[in-house]
């Protein structure tokens, strides 16, 4: 199982960190370590000062597949779930100011929480899908797919010419504006629509 994830799908999140808007999707990835199910507690890594988080939807391949059409890429995932990129933001910058790839702020231990996962169709749409987060209660992310520079089935398209996607493979698909930081005793809730999908308690 893979875990693929897309940096910078909404104009907003790429202006709020100063980036470029990308003409093509910028892609990295995250070890099945980084892993979290069953909204079990994140802890902050002790490699990091400055940890955010980021809400994202995340789709669920479920079919085999390679250099795949986007015309055809609705075939290849079923179901939706939300997830957290935490990314230890202290060590990306750093990263990034050498020219190095991001996997150390992106793929520790815990880095990616997962909520289960829904069938698309039971959402109706996946054009104009609503998600956010709260911190402690507040709301401090809101996205809607409507709004992503390249939507699923481009990234899809995108993706599937680098890697063979298999089943159960996870694709982060971008977060919106709002991102921040967490501390110790935060709690994190991620909704898809008005339905809470994923509770995360920061330790």
């Amino acid at each position: 199982m893979k875990i693929i994830c897309v940096g910078r799908n909404y104009v907003e999140h790429a202006k709020e960190l100063k980036n470029e808007v990308p003409t093509e999707p910028i892609i990295f990835t995250k070890p099945d370590s980084s892993l979290i199910t069953k909204n079990n507690p994140f802890f902050i890594p002790a490699i990091s000062k400055d940890v955010h988080y980021e809400v994202e939807l995340v789709i669920k391949v479920c079919t085999l597949g390679k250099n795949i059409q986007a015309k055809y890429a609705h075939k290849y995932y079923e179901e939706i779930g939300i997830g957290i990129d935490f990314t230890a933001r202290d060590i990306q910058s750093k990263l990034k100011s050498k020219g190095l790839p991001w996997d150390l702020a992106k793929g520790f231990d815990g880095a990616a929480p997962v909520s289960d996962f829904i069938l698309l169709a039971d959402l109706g749409t996946k054009n104009g899908i609503n998600f956010g987060l709260t911190k402690n209660g507040e709301k401090v992310q809101q996205g809607n797919t409507q709004n992503m520079i390249f939507s699923f089935d481009k990234l899809i398209e995108f993706i599937s010419k680098y890697f063979t996607l298999k089943i159960g493979d996870l694709i982060f698909t971008g977060t919106p504006a709002g991102v921040g930081p967490v501390a110790i005793a935060d709690k994190l809730e991620a909704f898809i629509e008005d339905k809470k999908m994923l509770t995360c308690d920061v330790r």
